[in-house]
């Protein structure tokens, strides 16, 4: 039997990506396949960073191609990160493809934690990404990936980002003292965030993690309206009062017509440094059921460790500082799942088409 492309497109549509959930089949186009006797060279792109699975995934193709009868298959998998759309009435920033919000719904849930390491794990995918602290009242960034000194300006208009374990990384804090409050009202505040978002000469970014501020106040609210995202994720603990505020910076991202790209459960489950022992703390499947419930994607949970913490505290977060970790392994898979589910997002049209003008005949 002589193998075809349309025996090739058979065998990958039996095969599920782990991290979409979508058949292989998708990521390859007619041209990307070339047959020469029994012979099959092909090229898969995916739409998200995967250089942990990219073998896993390559290996998934070939063993699907021998099922289906190919007896030399050369497989490569490569990835490209698009544009994705952003809501109605604002335009995608320059140099920066997707801007994805980390938002929860009150402080105390590890959200700073978990941006820093999120961007962490999609640069260790090899992703190119920043970091924008939009928590003007309390900027954690430049501790959490132990950053100091001020952004210099070569034009005295704009400003270069500060560079931390690979990440682009701007924030509030590099401009004040650290122990100085920033005693501002809601509109000098989101004043402030748009020019540390607009004014950064970002340099060729896949993604911009933005931390964004606790709770759904009114500066939480413009800043969902007035920051080009292309979605947000939602940071919880288990606990029934944090499900409870969870919720409703769930629903404000939505009421503002947001993707919520998924949930994510923070400290889920607590493991003893001294002998091991699991428990859930602040309860169990929060999270997971909340996802549920606004069928909205579940990204995953993450334990609650003293390590964490003080990789953290230190400016060496998890991600880098303990990278053959369980901790970093389950951060690195959300991030994956989370790429993936931006990549199954509209793509961003603005610019594709050239402009159209009416003139009135003479």
């Amino acid at each position: 039997m002589s193998i075809t492309i349309e025996h090739i497109r058979a065998a990958l549509r039996a095969v599920q990506d782990p991290n979409t959930g979508l058949d292989l089949g998708v990521s390859v186009k007619d041209r990307d396949i070339q047959l020469s006797g029994g012979r099959v060279a092909l090229a898969l792109e995916l739409g998200y960073p995967a250089d942990a699975v990219r073998e896993q995934i390559r290996d998934l193709a070939v063993r699907a191609l021998a099922q289906a009868g190919v007896t030399d298959a050369q497989v490569s998998v490569t990835w490209k990160v698009a544009a994705h759309a952003v809501q109605k009435g604002l335009k995608p920033l320059p140099n920066v493809r997707n801007i994805i919000a980390v938002a929860s719904g009150k402080g105390g849930v590890g959200k700073s934690t978990t941006a820093v390491n999120l961007a962490l794990a999609l640069a260790a995918e090899g992703a190119k990404v920043g970091l924008l602290d939009a928590d003007i009242y309390g900027p954690s960034v430049p501790t959490m990936l132990g950053i100091s000194g001020r952004p210099e300006s070569l034009d005295n208009k704009s400003m270069e980002p500060l560079t931390g374990h690979g990440l682009q990384a701007n924030s509030i804090g590099f401009l004040i003292d650290a122990d100085s409050p920033a005693i501002w009202r809601g509109p000098m505040v989101t004043q402030a965030l748009e020019q540390l978002l607009r004014q950064t000469n970002w340099r060729d970014l896949d993604y911009l993690i933005v931390d964004m501020p606790p709770g759904t106040g009114d500066v939480a609210l413009t800043l969902a309206q007035k920051v080009p995202v292309v979605g947000a994720v939602i940071v919880t603990t288990p606990q029934d009062v944090a499900l409870l505020d969870a919720r409703k910076g769930l629903r404000m991202f939505q009421k503002v017509e947001v993707p919520i790209l998924g949930v994510v459960e923070n400290m889920a489950i607590h493991i003893c440094s001294q002998c091991g022992h699991a428990e859930h703390i602040f309860g169990e499947g929060g999270g997971q059921r909340m996802a549920e419930q606004y069928q909205t994607p579940w990204l995953g949970s993450l334990p609650l460790t003293l390590a964490i913490r003080e990789q953290t505290d230190a400016g060496t977060p998890t991600v880098v500082s303990d990278a053959g970790s369980e901790a970093a392994a389950l951060y690195r898979a959300i991030a994956r799942k989370l790429a993936a589910g931006v990549a199954a997002l509209p793509r961003d049209m603005a610019g594709k088409f050239p402009s159209i003008v009416v003139q009135q005949p003479h």
